[in-house]
């Protein structure tokens, strides 16, 4: 019975993705009517799914803290490029997408994601425990990132209005790139017992040690069908862009929603991989994956930007406004509370999903 489900579970996570991209190839670039948004709504559900599958499969391949940086830049890539995709038309309401996309990646793992995982390990476990030097590290990281590329713009006098002049923002990038990648040399050789999982008797959690890896070849399978899931899962949000951008503007709502709306889609497979970790008891598999795909998203998608305003005609508006920036220092704050002790109960995940509240409130109603 367990290998039957097995087998039918394996299926559907290869189909999905196949299906998904044959359906973005059929779609690309045409007007959608409403009936084909529901269906590309429920294949790009579908196709996220298979997504956490394959890479919770490379994961147990490769091992932790692989794992968790394989899905957090694999998403980041497409989404970076799914925003200069959007931004390539030059209209003037793309000027703030990546701001808009980058900040709620921000607030969606450092608050939304970290806060659900804390919450369930803690209810399940009694405490979340986690390595604080590893977490200090990629978190002190997301700090001076999101600080030097999301909140001096909007202070920098060279250029009129929140944006670097050409100067800035090629430190900006390269700052970005160089701590990216000084996180992912921590991450896997220096100091990879950092980002290990840890129980509260602080071995490794249950059944960790007993699991049969994935043969190569079947992680190589993963790994290919994750790539493939992954695209589907972008072009498909693309695709219903218009449809999301046009029910913002018909209910009245500002147009930073929209990349609001992209964050959440495309942060959905690392939302859904980091609470199933949580409940595992391995919740700083959960955080590397929070504070890897917001490191990934800073630190890939500014460079990116940044590269792309050389062709593309529109203003780049980086510098958030003032509501945001008290949201971040909260979040800064409060997340230095969190890790500095390795531990953590219901109530820290509580306060931190109270501050991702308040994002999705003020996203809302400014």
């Amino acid at each position: 019975m367990i290998t039957k489900a097995r087998s039918a579970a394996l299926q559907w996570t290869t189909v999905a993705p196949a299906l998904a991209f044959v359906l973005l190839v059929l779609t690309w670039g045409r007007s959608l009517p409403t009936a084909l948004v529901v269906l590309i709504s429920a294949f790009l559900a579908a196709a996220v799914l298979a997504a956490v599958h394959h890479a919770e499969v490379i994961a147990h391949r490769v091992g932790e803290p692989f794992g968790s940086l394989v899905l957090a830049v694999a998403v980041t890539v497409i989404e970076v490029a799914l925003i200069v995709t959007l931004m390539a038309d030059g209209s003037e309401k793309n000027a703030t997408l990546a701001r808009d996309t980058v900040f709620a990646a921000v607030m969606i793992t450092c608050n939304g994601i970290v806060g659900l995982c804390i919450l369930v390990g803690a209810l399940r476990h009694r405490v979340a425990v986690f390595n604080p030097e590893g977490t200090g590290a990629a978190f002190s990281a997301i700090a001076t990132l999101a600080t030097l590329s999301l909140v001096l713009p909007t202070f920098t006098t060279s250029k009129p209005g929140p944006q670097f002049s050409t100067t800035q923002l090629v430190f900006a990038a390269g700052a970005s790139l160089i701590v990216y990648g000084l996180f992912v040399g921590t991450l896997t050789f220096r100091h990879r017992d950092y980002f290990l999982p840890l129980t509260a008797e602080g071995g490794m959690p249950d059944g960790e040690e007993h699991a049969d890896p994935p043969t190569a070849r079947a992680a190589r399978t993963s790994l290919a069908l994750l790539g493939l899931a992954l695209v589907a899962v972008v072009g498909l949000a693309k695709g219903v862009s218009p449809t999301i951008e046009k029910v913002v503007a018909d209910a009245g709502l500002p147009a930073s929603v929209v990349g609001v709306v992209i964050a959440m889609l495309v942060l959905l497979p690392e939302t859904i991989a980091a609470v199933r970790s949580a409940a595992k008891d391995r919740m700083q598999t959960s955080l590397n994956l929070a504070h890897g795909s917001a490191l990934a998203s800073i630190g890939l998608t500014i460079p990116a930007v940044a590269l792309a305003s050389v062709w593309l005609s529109g203003p780049l508006v980086l510098g958030l406004g003032a509501t945001h920036m008290i949201l971040l220092a909260l979040s800064i704050a409060v997340g230095t509370l969190t890790v500095m002790p390795g531990r953590a109960t219901p109530l820290q995940g509580g306060v931190h999903l109270a501050i991702m509240a308040a994002f999705l409130v003020l996203a809302v109603s400014p």
